[in-house]
C-alpha cells in the first residue's frame, strides 16, 4: 500500500508539473491565466492520484502494462516542453531555444509539403496572419509531429520486439481496459480487432481531420488566437498526441486480440494471458 501510495503522488506531481510547464516558463503569463492553470493542475492531480491510488483502475487503460502509459505521457511531456522552450526563446533566447527553434524549422520546412500533415496545419491559418505566425505555427507543429512519430515507433518496437506487454509476466485484459465491456454482446476477439482498426484509423486521419474541422468552423472559431503562445502550445501538442495516442491504442488492442486468439489456438486452460 505505501508503495502505491508513493508511486501515485509522484504520477501526480508530474501531471501537474506538466500542466503548470508553459506558465512557469513563459515570462508573459498573466495573472488569471496563471491562476486557471494552477487550478486544472490541482484538478489533474487529484484525478490521477486517485486513479493511481485506487487498486483497481475505472479510467486509465493499460495501468499495470508498462511502458504504454509512460511513453504517452513522455511525449506529451517532451512536445508541451519543447514549444515552451521555443516560446521562451523569442524574448529568453539561449542556445538549448536557438537549438530546438533550428530542428523545428528544419523538420517542419521538411514535412511541409502539399497534403501533409504540417501543411494541413499551415493551411488552417487565416488569409491575414502574418508570415511569423506562419513560420511559428509550422515550427511548433514540426516539432510536436517528429516528437509524436518517434514516441510511436519506441512503442512498436516494445510490441514487436520486447513481447510487450507479457515481458513482465500475465496480461489481464480486464484490468488494462476498464472502459471495455466484455458483456456488451459479439466475440470479444472481433470487437477488439474492430476497435483496434477503428482507433488505427481515426489515429491516421486526425491529424488531417483536425485543421478541415478548425477551416469549417472559422466563423465560430479564430485561429489567429493561436499566436497566443500557451494557445499554440497546447493546441499543437494536441494536434500530436491525440492521434499518436489513438495508434498506440489501436496496435495495443491489436495485439491483445493476436495474443487472445493465440491462447484459444492452443485450447488450453492456462496461458499466459489472463482474458
Amino acid at each position: 500500500m505505501l508503495s502505491r501510495l508513493f508511486y501515485a503522488l509522484i504520477r501526480a506531481v508530474l501531471i501537474a508539473l506538466l500542466v503548470v510547464t508553459p506558465s512557469l516558463l513563459l515570462p508573459s503569463t498573466a495573472e488569471d491565466t496563471a491562476q486557471i492553470v494552477v487550478v486544472l493542475a490541482l484538478l489533474a492531480a487529484i484525478l490521477t492520484f486517485a486513479e493511481y491510488f485506487s487498486k483497481y483502475p475505472s479510467i486509465i487503460e493499460f495501468r499495470f502494462a508498462p511502458p504504454m502509459n509512460r511513453l504517452r505521457f513522455l511525449g506529451l511531456g517532451l512536445t508541451v516542453l519543447f514549444l515552451t522552450l521555443i516560446a521562451r526563446g523569442q524574448t529568453d533566447p539561449t542556445s538549448v531555444t536557438r537549438g530546438l527553434k533550428l530542428l523545428g524549422d528544419a523538420v517542419g520546412k521538411a514535412i511541409d509539403f502539399p497534403y501533409s500533415p504540417v501543411h494541413q496545419v499551415v493551411l488552417m491559418m487565416p488569409p491575414n496572419a502574418s508570415a511569423e505566425l506562419i513560420d511559428s505555427v509550422r515550427t511548433a507543429a514540426g516539432i510536436s509531429y517528429m516528437v509524436s512519430i518517434l514516441v510511436m515507433f519506441m512503442f512498436i518496437t516494445m510490441v514487436r520486439f520486447f513481447d510487450w506487454p507479457l515481458r513482465k509476466g500475465s496480461f489481464n485484459v480486464w484490468l488494462n481496459l476498464p472502459l471495455f465491456d466484455p458483456s456488451g454482446g459479439g466475440d470479444v476477439l472481433f470487437r477488439l480487432k474492430r476497435d483496434a482498426g477503428l482507433n488505427i484509423v481515426l489515429g491516421a486521419l486526425l491529424p488531417f481531420l483536425i485543421p478541415a474541422a478548425v477551416n469549417l468552423a472559422s466563423d465560430m472559431i479564430s485561429p489567429i488566437s493561436i499566436a497566443n503562445p500557451q494557445t499554440l502550445i497546447w493546441t499543437m501538442s494536441a494536434w500530436a498526441f491525440l492521434p499518436a495516442s489513438m495508434l498506440m491504442r489501436g496496435i495495443a488492442m491489436e495485439r491483445i486480440a493476436d495474443l487472445i486468439e493465440q491462447k484459444r489456438a492452443r485450447d488450453t486452460p492456462e496461458g499466459a494471458l489472463d482474458a
